[in-house]
């Protein structure tokens, strides 16, 4: 078994690729450093060389906090899209709640987000996630999902 495909461990990005639709320039998770039950724990490496910085802010580079949000969502689903029960299925954003942004997140940084489900009713869920620089909270949100049958191709 590679390390691509550990249930509980550390989730490469050749892994990622397999949970997630998502490819370049949108993909904002780099590796899974574990999964347990119903936590799992993401790194983000911000680099200079990141599209959005062109743009946000030139001469201070800012990563904006609608994308900090997506990579705490990216996690969260590779998290569902993990489980057995998930597997076909994709987790679709429905709200976003108490979102709050602690510190401005720059290239240099490493975004650690940790992200636990709530809870699954149906086809419903909800998971609460944080992101951290350091020891510092950069961002934290609640966000309801619901979960689609992936289309066939």
């Amino acid at each position: 078994m590679s390390e691509s495909e550990l249930p509980n461990g550390p989730i490469n990005i050749e892994g990622l690729l397999s949970y997630l639709p998502h490819r370049y320039p949108m993909m904002l998770v780099d590796r899974i450093l574990s999964i347990e039950g119903n936590v799992a724990v993401a790194v983000k490496n911000v680099t200079f060389n990141e599209p959005f910085f062109q743009g946000h802010y030139p001469g201070r580079p800012i990563m904006p906090g609608v994308l900090i949000i997506e990579a705490m969502a990216q996690a969260g689903a590779v998290m569902l899209l993990s489980q057995e029960r998930f597997k076909g299925f994709i987790p679709l954003i429905g709200a976003i709640s108490e979102a709050k942004f602690r510190r401005p997140v720059v290239p240099g940084d490493q975004l650690v987000t940790t992200v636990e489900l709530l809870w699954v009713k149906g086809s419903v869920g909800k998971l609460h996630a944080v992101a951290r620089v350091e020891d510092d909270v950069a961002a934290e949100m609640e966000m309801l999902f619901k979960i689609k049958a992936a289309r066939e191709e």
